[in-house]
């Protein structure tokens, strides 16, 4: 007797077709397309989950640096400056201040550079 198979490769047909859902063209109607695509944006995804962690870090040093060289430090200084001052705050907090509170990283800048001085 010969088997079909429906149901089990229907099923596996409509969960590729449903992860290439909004996909252009042929990419989100044809499976063996579709299935490429899918593969493809599954990688990616995977891949900057991690790429996204670097980037925001490589913003929140830079946004530092910028306002820590308007405090007259540079960022590796600062950084210093901080260790030994034992203040403990993260780059995305810092970062934040530098954008939202200048004075409030003034203050912190002057801390560090007090500390570097002694």
């Amino acid at each position: 007797m010969r088997v079909k198979r429906g149901f089990k490769a229907r099923h596996r047909r409509k969960k590729v077709l449903k992860l290439a859902k909004g996909f252009r063209g042929g990419r989100s109607k044809l499976f063996r397309t579709a299935a490429d695509a899918v593969d493809k944006a599954l990688m990616y995804a995977y891949r900057d989950r991690r790429q996204k962690k670097r980037d925001f870090r490589r913003l929140w040093i830079a946004r530092i640096n910028a306002a820590a060289r308007m405090n007259g430090l540079s960022y590796s200084r600062f950084v210093h400056g901080l260790k030994l001052a034992e203040i403990d705050l993260d780059r995305k907090v810092l970062a934040e201040l530098a954008i939202s509170d200048p004075e409030g990283f003034a203050i912190i800048a002057k801390t560090a550079s007090e500390k570097l001085q002694a």
